[in-house]
């Protein structure tokens, strides 16, 4: 391992040698899907000139893509591993002593840290996952929804899922935290909206906000084509308003532009989760910033964390439809989450990744991909 990120190391510097952009690997991060490797160009070199080399870079590399992109004061180079490793969400919660309440469990971010999203929070509010098939939409709201319903008590946290495909949210249909029975006519979404929107404003005539429900919506593009204004009317009272009187609503889409799904939905999301897209153009819609290279991510659980312009990488971590219905079944017996559950959940699983920690010729560092 170590020779060959050596290896891969000087082959970036004789690329970018060759182009008259001379430039040292001075550090690196080895995580479950890609290596990270981080460069100190000369002083004035535009990143957009290392960028457009992107395609050589991974031919030297025999890699089908790289991710080049500047974060502080370096540019970092993103090569896909041959042996991606999955990260998983059980083993995962078994890693944190403590989840606060209304928090999902995303995954881990590039330096192997837990990465935790607190709903309620003002920055986070509502959340837009886009992304093709097969980035790894539907899997990640899966996993937030099983973090959510294993972290809370059932007066904590009330879930509505819409599935308009009628499968991606079926392993969740008896979970005693559903405040509805799990909806997939359009019609019915718009009726159970109506109720939401009434239920918001008695809070806020109350003052109160509790418990908090979170609307998670699988396909929103597809809702909102068969829903039309009346759709978009009742969805942005709830995403203007929605925080304050305890509703959140996390919505996944292919592709997020306001002609699918209306620009004043799409300008109440303040955090999105973008996965893999087909192009540039594409990837700037999603993120709603231009630069962050989302078509070149792998797909299958590689997002990007975008809040207020800044960006993280994340690998979401997944749960199987089998230990979804394990959960389930274990929940509706009156066995909220514990500590000794997750660890007979999760059989002889690991109990943490572990990653690598190595200097190589003094100038390639890596750290932990997901150590304690």
């Amino acid at each position: 391992m170590y020779r060959l990120l050596e290896f891969q190391a000087n082959q970036i510097e004789m690329v970018l040698a060759s182009h008259d952009v001379p430039s040292r690997v001075f550090g690196g991060l080895v995580t479950p899907r890609f290596v990270q490797f981080q460069l100190a160009p000369p002083m004035g070199t535009k990143v957009k000139r290392i960028a457009s080399l992107s395609e050589e870079i991974a031919l030297s590399l025999g890699a089908r893509s790289c991710r080049v992109y500047r974060q502080g004061g370096a540019v970092n180079v993103e090569v896909p591993r041959e042996e991606a490793r999955t990260v998983k969400l059980i083993p995962l919660c078994r890693r944190l002593s403590q989840v606060p309440p209304c928090t999902a469990v995303l995954g881990l971010d590039e330096s192997g840290t837990p990465l935790l999203l607190h709903l309620p929070s003002p920055d986070v509010a509502h959340v837009l996952i886009a992304g093709t098939t097969g980035s790894g939409k539907t899997a990640l709201l899966r996993t937030m929804i099983a973090s959510l319903a294993m972290h809370n008590r059932l007066g904590e946290v009330q879930l509505v899922l819409v599935d308009p495909k009628g499968r991606g949210f079926a392993p969740f249909a008896d979970l005693p935290h559903l405040l509805h029975p799990l909806v997939n006519d359009a019609e019915e979404t718009l009726s159970l909206l109506r109720r939401l929107v009434a239920e918001m404003e008695r809070r806020d005539q109350e003052g109160i906000s509790e418990p908090k429900v979170m609307v998670f919506v699988d396909e929103l593009a597809d809702l909102m084509l068969v829903g039309g204004r009346e759709m978009e009317r009742v969805l942005t009272r709830l995403l203007q308003r929605g925080r304050e009187a305890g509703v959140h609503l996390v919505g996944c889409t292919q592709k997020p532009t306001a002609a699918v799904i209306g620009s004043l939905v799409k300008s109440n999301f303040p955090v999105r989760l973008v996965g893999s897209v087909t192009s540039p153009e594409d990837a700037k819609v999603a993120a709603g910033i231009a630069g962050t290279g989302a078509e070149k991510l792998l797909g299958r659980g590689d997002f990007l964390v975008v809040v207020k312009g800044q960006v993280l990488r994340l690998q979401a971590a997944y749960v199987s439809v089998g230990e979804i219905r394990k959960m389930v079944t274990r929940l509706r017996e009156g066995g909220r989450r514990s500590r000794r559950w997750l660890e007979e959940a999760t059989g002889t699983e690991r109990k943490a990744e572990v990653g690598l920690k190595a200097r190589l010729a003094s100038r390639l560092r890596l750290v932990k991909a997901g150590g304690r």
